[in-house]
């Protein structure tokens, strides 16, 4: 069977343990502030995340940018060069114009190697719903399935890997604009904490607006309850933007749930790339569970 390898991009949120467990490859996006312009490292190379949450909070504003297409080829190509194939799991084009670009980027490199395969997936999540995907694929990988049994997999299965968050401040989501500044300085004021899951389509949508930050933690501990499906793959992980006293409330309350004998958790922060919008203090629960169905 033709080795491949699996790549993703900085999206995924995977910590360096889980990337050097898995042997995943991530391709980095960019994040801005000011007149810097450095990789969404997810090793926190640049800043750490402490620095980054804390400009943030001292009213700094960053943005991020996608992977081009010559990044993509020229790792593609290198790839190619060494008869191993691809396989790209990618950050939701809803989110992203990072898959499209792979698309780009592969069509050039297959022109030059048609022998090559080159695979790309819009994983239609973001975060670490992605991630466990990207996790899974290495597992399925090292079970011996091939590329394409892998990718058919990944290609089935993304609308039953859940994402359930909530935002302290949506002032953040409101700059990167993902809501309007009426709703942000409303939903302030009334001490609003929306509950945020992914939809079909690979979008944000906000399925309800408890008052309180608690309320908004024992949601999410209640939506993993109500969602939760065993799977062989499951891995329950938990990313925060520098609120570790919220994270370690819920890992506690759904360790009573599931222990962790039972399952893999991990805790992971919320990389640059997702927190340029998101801003400090969101918490988000991803899993597998029964099927993502709201459209």
């Amino acid at each position: 069977m033709k080795n491949f390898v699996i790549v993703t991009d900085s999206s995924c949120d995977l910590n360096k343990e889980l990337r050097d467990r898995a042997n995943i490859e991530y391709l980095k996006m960019r994040y801005i502030y000011g007149n810097v312009d450095v990789p969404a490292d997810l090793d926190w190379v640049h800043l750490t995340a402490k620095q980054f949450y804390d400009k943030m909070r001292e009213g700094v504003r960053f943005t991020s940018s996608q992977v081009i297409a010559p990044e993509y080829a020229d790792l593609f190509e290198m790839h190619a060069k060494e008869g191993v194939d691809v396989l790209y799991i990618g950050c939701s084009s809803a989110l992203s114009g990072s898959y499209r670009a792979s698309l780009v980027a592969r069509e050039e490199v297959m022109a030059k190697y048609p022998e090559a395969k080159i695979i790309c997936i819009d994983a239609l999540r973001a975060s670490m719903s992605l991630g466990i995907l990207v996790i899974t694929a290495a597992k399925l990988k090292e079970e011996g399935k091939t590329i394409e049994e892998v990718a058919a997999y990944i290609e089935e299965n993304k609308m039953t890997v859940h994402m359930v968050g909530t935002v302290e401040d949506l002032k953040y989501l409101q700059r990167a604009g993902r809501v309007s500044a009426v709703s942000a300085v409303f939903g302030g004021l009334l001490s609003i904490k929306p509950i945020i899951i992914a939809d079909t389509k690979g979008e944000n949508h906000v399925i309800d607006k408890p008052k309180g930050r608690r309320k908004s933690l024992n949601y999410i501990v209640d939506y993993v309850k109500a969602h939760y499906k065993p799977n062989k793959y499951q891995h329950i992980a938990i990313c925060h933007a520098d609120c570790d006293a919220d994270m370690e409330y819920i890992k506690t309350q759904l360790q009573a749930f599931i222990p962790e004998k039972d399952v893999e958790y991990s805790v992971n922060y919320i990389g640059p790339a997702i927190g340029a919008s998101v801003g400090p203090g969101m918490i988000s629960v991803f899993f597998y569970g029964d099927e993502v169905t709201l459209k």
